[in-house]
C-alpha cells in the first residue's frame, strides 16, 4: 500500500475514533455474537447504541414481512422469442412475408444487424398454440411442460428494457445499469439479508453447458462496490462443484483448521495496521470454504434423489452442468436456505434457423423448468421461493436475413417480451400485460426493468427506494432512481 492510500486510511480511522467516544466496547463486542450477516446485525446495532452514523450496514429486519426467503433465478441468455413461446399472434400467421406497418415499427430503435435490411418482412411463429389453465394462456407447443404448469405461474407479457445489445441488457437486468460495475440483484439480496445457512455462500451461480456460445460475463453477478463477499459464487461443472475448495491429499481437516488459524491472526494484524475493511471480507471468505468442504459435496451427491424425482427433471439430470441438473441443484441450494440462486442458460441468440435453435432451447429447458416449479410445490418450499424464468429481452416480429419457413430468424426487441414468475407471494394461474397484434409495442400494464427488480425486492421484505449504499459520495441502490412495485403481480 503506497503512502497516499495509508493516509487516508489513517484519516477514516481519525473520524471513526472521533465519532465513536465509548462506543468501541459494544462494537468489540458485535464482532463476538456471530459470523456471517448476523454479526453484521450485531455490528448495525452496535454502531447504532453507540450514536455513530455509518449508513451502509445491512438490515437489521427487512422493511416488512416478507412473502419470499429465497430466489431461483432461470436467467435465459440471448433473448427468447416471445412470439415462438407465450405470446401469440394470430396476425403474425395471416400477415406472413409482408412488411411490418410502419404505424407499428414507428421510429424503434433496430440493431445494427438489421438496420442495412431493404424491408421488415413478418414471419409467422415457427410454434403452434393453445391455450391452458384456469386462466386460459396461450402457450406453444414447444413448451409442454411449462404449459402444464400454467396454474402454477404468471406469465409476464409487457416486460421492456432500453437495452439492445447483449451485454449491457444482461448488465442492465442483473444490476440495474448498462454498465458494469455495479452489484448485482444477488449480491444486494445477500449483503440487506444474508445468509440463512452459514455452511454456505448466500448467493451461489450455476451455468448450464451445451446451450450455446453466447458469452455471459462474471459482472453479472459481481458484488460492485459491496463488500467482496457478496459476490456470487460459481458452482462449476465436474469433480469438483467449487475451484480448489477440497484440501491437498495428506491434509488433514484439523490442519486445515490450525492453517486457516494461523492465517487468520496474520491477516487480523494487518486490518489492525491498515484499517482495510476488505480484510474481513478475506476474513469471511476463508472460514466459508472451511465450511462448504462438508455442505458441498453433500449438495452435489444426487445418490438419495429417488428415482421419479430424476424422471421428473429429464434425461440430463445425472449430467453435471446440464441445465436439468442445474435446476435439480436449485432445489437442493433452496432446501439448504441459499438466498440467491442464479442459473444461466445459454442458446437463445437466433438470428438464423430459429425453428431448429428454438427447439433446442426448450428442448433442453422446458421440462426442468417445469419439474423445478412442482418439485417446490410438493416439499412446501414454492410458497416462500420466488422462481423467475426469463432474458435479457425479446425478439422482433419482422424476419432478419432471407424470410424462409425453415431458415429465418429474429433481431433483438427490447421493447416487449415475456417472463414468467412462480411462488413467493406472486400470483398464479395470471397472464399479465399485453402486446399489440404483432407482439411488437406493449398496449397494457407496461413493466420496466426497474419495476421488476422493486418487485423482485418487495416480494423479499426490502422497500427498494430506501435500500441504498453510498460509494464515492453517492448512494446507489438496485433500480437506481426508478422503478414502481408492479402489485398486480402480487397475491
Amino acid at each position: 500500500m503506497d503512502d497516499l492510500q495509508k493516509a487516508m486510511y489513517d484519516q477514516s480511522r481519525r473520524e471513526f475514533l472521533r465519532g465513536s467516544g465509548l462506543g468501541l466496547g459494544s462494537i468489540a463486542l458485535a464482532g463476538l455474537l456471530g459470523c456471517g450477516n448476523k454479526n453484521d446485525k450485531a455490528m448495525k446495532q452496535a454502531l447504532s447504541a453507540a450514536g455513530i452514523a455509518d449508513e451502509n450496514q445491512p438490515l437489521v429486519n427487512p422493511h416488512f414481512i416478507p412473502k419470499a426467503k429465497r430466489v431461483i433465478y432461470l436467467f435465459q441468455s440471448g433473448g427468447p422469442s416471445q412470439m415462438e413461446l407465450f405470446d401469440y399472434k394470430p396476425k403474425l400467421y395471416e400477415m406472413h412475408g409482408q412488411e411490418i406497418p410502419a404505424s407499428v415499427l414507428g421510429n424503434a430503435r433496430v440493431s445494427g444487424m438489421t438496420s442495412n435490411q431493404n424491408g421488415f418482412p413478418l414471419a409467422a411463429p415457427a410454434a403452434s398454440f393453445n391455450q391452458y389453465g384456469a386462466g386460459g394462456g396461450y402457450f406453444s407447443d414447444l413448451i409442454p411442460h411449462t404449459a402444464g404448469i400454467a396454474d402454477d405461474i404468471t406469465v409476464v407479457k409487457s416486460m421492456f428494457t432500453e437495452q439492445i445489445n447483449h451485454e449491457p441488457a444482461v448488465i442492465f437486468t442483473q444490476t440495474g445499469n448498462q454498465l458494469s460495475g455495479r452489484p448485482s440483484i444477488g449480491s444486494w439480496i445477500s449483503y440487506g439479508l444474508g445468509s440463512l445457512n452459514n455452511n454456505l455462500p448466500s448467493f451461489i451461480v450455476l451455468i448450464s453447458k451445451g446451450g450455446g456460445d453466447q458469452p455471459i460475463s462474471n459482472l453479472a453477478w459481481s458484488n460492485g462496490f459491496l463488500p467482496s463477499h457478496h459476490q456470487g459464487v460459481q458452482f462449476m461443472s465436474g469433480k469438483d462443484p467449487v475451484l480448489y475448495l477440497s484440501s491437498p491429499d495428506g491434509i488433514e481437516k484439523l490442519d486445515r483448521r490450525r492453517a486457516l488459524n494461523f492465517i487468520r491472526e496474520f491477516n487480523l494484524l494487518q486490518k489492525d495496521k491498515w484499517k482495510d475493511p476488505e480484510i474481513d471480507s478475506r476474513l469471511n471468505q476463508y472460514e466459508m470454504a472451511y465450511r462448504m468442504q462438508m455442505a458441498v459435496p453433500e449438495i452435489a451427491d444426487l445418490s438419495n434423489e429417488p428415482q421419479h424425482i430424476l424422471d421428473m427433471y429429464g434425461p440430463d439430470v445425472k449430467v453435471p452442468g446440464s441445465y436439468a441438473y442445474n435446476c435439480l441443484m436449485a432445489r437442493r441450494l433452496a432446501e439448504k436456505d441459499v438466498r440467491f440462486i442464479q442459473l444461466y442458460h445459454l442458446g437463445w441468440d437466433h438470428h438464423g434457423k430459429l425453428s431448429s435453435g428454438i427447439r433446442k432451447a426448450t428442448h433442453q429447458t422446458d421440462q426442468a423448468s417445469a419439474a423445478l416449479v412442482k418439485d417446490l410445490k410438493q416439499r412446501g418450499l414454492l410458497d416462500d421461493t420466488l422462481v423467475i424464468w426469463g432474458g435479457e429481452f425479446g425478439r422482433t416480429s419482422f424476419c432478419q436475413g432471407k424470410l424462409t419457413q425453415e431458415e429465418f430468424g429474429r433481431d433483438h426487441h427490447p421493447g416487449a417480451y415475456s417472463i414468467w414468475m412462480a411462488g413467493g407471494g406472486v400470483k398464479s394461474g395470471l397472464v399479465y400485460g399485453a402486446t399489440d397484434d404483432f407482439a411488437h409495442n406493449i398496449v397494457e400494464n407496461k413493466v420496466h426493468v426497474h419495476d421488476f427488480q422493486a418487485t423482485m425486492l418487495h416480494l423479499m421484505g426490502i422497500d427498494h427506494e430506501k435500500f441504498t449504499y453510498k460509494s464515492q459520495g453517492r448512494r446507489y441502490r438496485l433500480t437506481d432512481v426508478a422503478g414502481e412495485v408492479v402489485h398486480g403481480l402480487l397475491a
